[in-house]
């Protein structure tokens, strides 16, 4: 391998540019403790994207249902999104604390508009002609709401949630990078420190595992809630 090799001849330090057998053999000692490490920034990574998700969902109904509050929430949300969550973290120490509230909410901060904007998109993107019918067959707001409008979202809304389970473990990192003293997020931020890069390397690649397992969940509970969706695409 080529970044073996170019660690080995020693024109780049070590502590700059580890080669990868030295990476893998720190994670292979301290497995343990990696292991600890990433589930800390999981579970709040997740406990983030669940947040993410009922919030998402419910500001989505609420805007399809009233143009008023479209109109007003939108702005809103949007500038949610400008304005940096590394800005916002701090705030959030101070106002939830040292524990896992504050990661829990970067985490759902960075990673609820995808679910928002995706579910606005679903619910509209139905047939002018069948809401004609439901509507001509005397169903209610709520009949059309559930029976039509969200059967026909639920695509979008798992095109939302993949995008958005990844940005909650950014924002897990993020908000452990302002304050923690468990997770990939302090790994790194400590080993970059120390200039220990083994550990840094190690996080990133345990960082990388947990987003392609996490994405991953997300398409397999979509194939089993919308097969049909799943062979569409193989076809």
């Amino acid at each position: 391998m080529a970044w073996e090799l170019l660690a080995r001849r020693g024109d780049i330090p070590t502590f700059v540019l580890p080669p990868p057998s030295r990476i893998v053999s720190f994670t292979l000692g301290h497995w343990q403790s990696m292991l600890y490490h990433a589930a800390v920034t999981i579970r709040q990574a997740l406990l983030g994207f669940l947040l993410s998700v009922s919030i998402g969902i419910f500001l989505g109904v609420v805007i399809v249902q009233s143009k008023f509050l479209e109109e007003a929430l939108f702005p809103l949300l949007i500038t949610s999104q400008v304005i940096p969550t590394i800005a916002i973290a701090p705030l959030l120490v101070l106002w939830l604390g040292f524990g896992s509230a504050p990661k829990i909410a970067v985490a759902f901060l960075i990673s609820f508009f995808p679910i928002v904007i995706n579910t606005v998109t679903g619910l509209k993107a139905v047939e002018a002609d069948l809401l004609y019918l439901v509507r001509g067959l005397s169903a209610t707001r709520w009949q059309e709401l559930f029976k039509v409008r969200f059967p026909n979202a639920l695509p979008y809304l798992f095109a939302g949630f993949r995008v958005s389970i990844t940005l909650s473990l950014i924002g897990g990192v993020v908000g452990e990078f302002v304050s923690a003293d468990q997770g990939l997020g302090f790994l790194i931020l400590t080993g970059a420190g120390r200039l220990l890069t083994e550990q840094v390397f190690a996080s990133i690649g345990l960082l990388g595992l947990a987003g392609i397992a996490l994405f991953n969940l997300v398409r397999v509970l979509e194939r089993l809630i919308l097969p049909w969706e799943a062979s569409e695409n193989i076809g």
